[in-house]
């Protein structure tokens, strides 16, 4: 698993990933239980976006001085911002995954803030384990590429088929398993995950939509991390793009939950993505399409999808009087 960061850049990352989990952790005690504004939702999301690519920054003048290599730290810095993007792309069908989940469960919005911090941690944790994996996979057999290539095309041309189609939540395995397992409540007791009810403690709604929403991230993260693999096989870079994504990912739902039937189409565009992600990881050995060339491709399809989605988004019938 060789790469280009040096040791104090893994420190640093790691350093900063607690700490910016800290601050976050401590703000949302502070502010307690209360619905995110569309205002707040996109500070913060300027927040995240900005420490990102700070610290793509600071990967560039490390890897340069480390190395004295400028084209390396080029291409490096590029792989990060092409990962970051993808994954950031890919985190879209997440929101509305985890939106249905909400309104499935009549999740007060208050309570959301919550559910999405635990739900991150869980993603970074997770997520770390599979890109070491991975990274370790590719390291030893090379061959593993392809299958990751083909099992991005297959989602790909799957995700098209199932885009504009209402997921049946109820009929979920995951959903019924649960509840088998667990007894739950039928209602919310604030932002307690337990209750007691008839002298015994049993789970409530809010316990189910975090487990729903750790095995929605668990499904889609075997989509995004062999996406970036197909990027580069920095271990390093995979991770950092990865996780750094992660980490807007609450402010980023609050804002696209405001705005989801505006991007109706977006569904489409990322499978057209994951499909030619697919189909470059699996030409990797015939033709290596330029890392610029791959940020320019996923850019103009999520562009085109967005413009297309905002031109025929349905009107809202006018009031009357």
């Amino acid at each position: 698993m060789a790469t280009s960061a040096p040791l104090w850049l893994w420190i640093f990352f790691v350093v900063s990933v607690l700490a910016a989990l800290f601050v976050d952790f401590v703000v949302l005690r502070k502010q307690g239980a209360h619905e995110v504004s569309v205002k707040e939702a996109i500070n913060w999301s300027l927040v995240w976006v900005g420490l990102s690519l700070a610290f793509n920054a600071l990967l560039w003048w490390a890897v340069r001085e480390d190395s004295g290599d400028v084209a390396l730290a080029n291409t490096r810095a590029l792989e990060f911002l092409t990962g970051y993007l993808i994954e950031k792309s890919l985190a879209v069908d997440n929101i509305f995954v985890f939106l249905m989940i909400f309104t499935y469960f009549s999740v007060p919005a208050a309570y959301q803030k919550r559910v999405l911090m635990y739900g991150i941690i869980g993603a970074i944790v997770l997520r770390t384990v599979m890109i070491l994996v991975g990274s370790w996979l590719i390291a030893q057999f090379h061959w593993v590429l392809y299958l990751f290539g083909a099992f991005l095309l297959l989602t790909g041309i799957k995700m098209w088929w199932a885009a504009g189609q209402e997921p049946d939540l109820e009929s979920n395995p995951a959903l019924k398993l649960l509840r088998r397992v667990l007894p739950v409540s039928d209602k919310f007791d604030g932002e307690n995950f337990f209750t007691l009810q008839n002298g015994k403690r049993i789970a409530t709604p809010l316990l189910l939509v975090i487990a729903l929403v750790g095995i929605t991230d668990v499904i889609f993260a075997v989509d995004s991390i062999p996406a970036i693999f197909a990027v580069t096989s920095d271990p390093f870079i995979v991770l950092t793009s990865n996780i750094f994504a992660i980490l807007g990912l609450r402010a980023m739902y609050f804002l696209l939950a405001a705005m989801a039937s505006k991007f109706h189409l977006l569904s489409y565009g990322l499978a057209v993505v994951l499909s030619f992600i697919g189909v470059k990881m699996m030409l990797i050995d015939v033709f290596k399409i330029p890392v610029l060339v791959s940020l320019g491709v996923v850019v103009a399809i999520l562009a085109v999808t967005m413009v297309l989605s905002l031109r025929t988004a349905p009107k809202l019938p006018k009031a009357e009087g």
